[in-house]
């Protein structure tokens, strides 16, 4: 029966650090995603500004509905 193999532990004084290190790829990806971050936030905060302000036309043309109904009741209610 052999002997159990010893597990291999790297020193980082032994590696290239070109090959360890992203490079320019990676550098690009990075970049990328970080772009596409700010992008996609950009658009969310958009889309709640635009949702909130339909919220608040929807509630005042309730209101506006409101009045007009209360106004034609009075009318008819005076006749």
């Amino acid at each position: 029966m052999a002997p159990p193999e010893e597990p291999v532990f790297f020193v980082a004084a032994e590696l290239d650090p070109n090959l360890v290190t992203p490079g320019v790829v990676g550098f690009f990806a990075t970049f990328f995603i970080a772009g596409m971050t700010v992008l996609l936030v950009f658009d969310l905060v958009r889309r709640i500004r635009r949702s909130r302000y339909r919220e608040e036309v929807g509630i005042l043309l309730d209101a506006e509905v409101a009045a007009g109904e209360a106004a034609e009741q009075d009318r008819q209610a005076a006749n």
